[in-house]
């Protein structure tokens, strides 16, 4: 009780911006030599391709990848879901989100965030005598108790939600644009509007808003500051720490670049510079007993056309020429496969390509075993301690892995594609009335079926061959009894519509099905309470404003 009463009132000491010296370093707790420090890097869509190491045509990551040639990177890394929230809820609960209950993104508007009754990674190394602390987004709640510092971080510097889901004085580059914030009285937002108007985006340290709205060209260097800041006190304290970074990269809008031919790559550049001084700080003043990894939260956003990153060779080969996207919110390969790196001197071999299965819910597991600590009791953990992927040689990961729908088509949550080994398949069921389909039984939904072979190559292909059926028993005893939610076919638009939709607020609709190259009609988006798309059988994919 009275820890409790402790905690409160140095988060409530907070407000007069004295939190920083009194709570994260001021206690002595276990050395430095004892128990290793954590940096975790979170990157915002971005795609498997963005990564140099990865894909030979990119070339603005020269961080990265030479932190790849002293680490590990893999090549079979996978968010634990297609879109912000859910992801990020994932890789602090190790729990998928019909779990830890946050299968939607959260909004502006949104009073709650992930539930309270969830054990946070940074709370349970908290307890294990870890100084914490989070930079950047984070997007799982910002009111009253869902604010970083009530969920284990000692100190926060960031903004709370998407950097497009508020005006800034001087705004970024998207698709379609936004403008700066309007001056004096504030209209309300219409529920038509693509770009946020009426909120403008505050950037917080701890629970003072330090900033609004905030200058978006100097976020990454304010990021790269406060991150350096923190490892520097961290380590002179003597405490092991956890520092989370979820970076603003490379989700739009983009950083406004003078001279840059390609906005991206600039944006690729900043963001590898922001991650190369977070790594430089650690090796000159913890190296050896620092674990980074970096990772992303989803796939690219393709609907924002030349803003979005490269999905690599996972183009859905079968998807596309039908006018649909692989990427963000879909359970497509693109969707979800993310870059991955993990750096530590001494302990992971560098220059190492792992193919081992392994996902962003494997973070939790994994940092919690490496620090000693103890998992929360009383729960089922959807990731694995990945330690023998790490420091054993051992190319094995998950045998099964699941991915969930992610706001493409039918219910947000519902497992809607599951990898067994070197398979995927993928349900898309259509019925009547039925709500929910035995994805593991022995038959009536079969028609509905995708089946997919990951092939050497990375590409995937449709598998209509029939091999589906040399692996189907495996994955009816892997999965036992699962459910899927009736899903229409997935219609993201990528280049068809980017053209015809992005000058206007309006989103794009693209027949159920449409042929090769079919370009879609703009309409305005239905939507409902709380601002989210209403799904019906014609997807509709947006060309402007941003749910994330």
């Amino acid at each position: 009780m009275a820890w409790l009463f402790l905690k409160v009132l140095l988060v409530g000491v907070s407000f007069l911006g004295c939190l920083y010296p009194l709570v994260d370093f001021c206690f002595s707790g276990e050395t430095r030599a004892q128990k290793p420090n954590f940096v975790i890097i979170l990157a915002d869509d971005m795609g498997w391709g963005d990564l140099g190491a990865n894909w030979a045509e990119t070339k603005d990551t020269a961080n990265l990848d030479q932190m790849a040639a002293e680490g590990m990177r893999f090549v079979d890394f996978h968010a634990a879901a297609s879109t912000c929230s859910p992801s990020r809820a994932a890789l602090l609960t190790g729990r998928l989100g019909l779990r830890n209950g946050v299968t939607h993104n959260f909004a502006v508007t949104s009073v709650g965030g992930l539930p309270l009754n969830e054990t946070t990674l940074a709370e349970v190394l908290q307890q294990a005598g870890y100084v914490t602390g989070m930079i950047g987004k984070w997007h799982l709640g910002h009111h009253s108790s869902y604010h970083p510092n009530f969920r284990g971080f000692d100190y926060y510097f960031g903004i709370p939600y998407s950097h497009d889901m508020g005006c800034t004085d001087s705004p970024g580059l998207n698709l379609p644009p936004c403008p700066a914030c309007p001056r004096g009285e504030r209209p309300s937002r219409s529920p038509d509007r693509d770009c946020y108007t009426d909120v403008a985006l505050p950037l917080y340290e701890n629970l003072r808003i330090v900033e609004q709205p905030v200058n978006l060209s100097g976020l990454a260097r304010r990021y790269a500051e406060k991150a350096t800041q923190f490892i520097r006190r961290a380590s002179a304290s003597g405490r092991p720490f956890l520092l989370y970074v979820g970076l603003a990269h490379m989700h739009v809008p983009l950083t406004r670049t003078p001279l840059a031919a390609d906005p991206y790559a600039a944006g690729l550049r900043e963001m590898d510079s922001l991650v190369g001084q977070i790594k430089d700080t650690a090796d000159r003043t913890a190296k050896g007993n620092t674990f980074l990894w970096f990772t992303g939260d989803n796939g690219p956003w393709a609907q924002k056309c030349e803003l979005a990153g490269s999905v690599g060779p996972f183009t859905g080969s079968w998807q596309v020429p039908q006018g649909g996207s692989p990427a963000k919110q879909t359970t497509w390969e693109g969707g979800h496969r993310v870059p991955a790196v993990a750096y530590w001197p001494g302990r992971v071999p560098g220059n190492v390509t792992s193919a081992a299965l392994l996902s962003v819910l494997d973070i939790f597991p994994t940092v919690v075993a490496l620090a000693g600590a103890r998992l929360p009791r009383g729960r089922h953990f959807d990731g694995l301690d990945a330690s023998d992927v790490l420091f054993g040689g051992s190319q094995t990961g998950h045998r099964a892995l699941f991915h969930p729908n992610s706001g493409a088509a039918g219910e947000y949550g519902a497992l809607q594609t599951v990898r067994l080994e070197r398979y995927k398949a993928f349900y898309v069921t259509e019925g009547r009335d039925e709500r929910h389909l035995d994805a593991c039984s022995s038959g009536s939904e079969g028609k509905s079926k995708e089946k997919f072979q990951i092939i050497p190559d990375g590409r995937s292909i449709v598998d209509r061959a029939g091999s589906f059926s040399r692996w189907s028993q495996s994955l009816r005893r892997e999965c036992g009894a699962c459910a899927v939610s009736r899903a229409p076919p997935y219609f993201q638009p990528r280049r068809g519509c980017c053209g015809s939709c992005a000058s206007g607020s309006r989103q794009c609709r693209v027949p159920e099905r449409a042929a090769p190259g079919q370009r879609g009609s703009c309409r305005r988006p239905a939507r409902h309470r709380g601002g989210q798309r209403l799904q019906s059988r014609l997807h509709t994919g947006p060309c402007g404003r941003s749910l994330l």
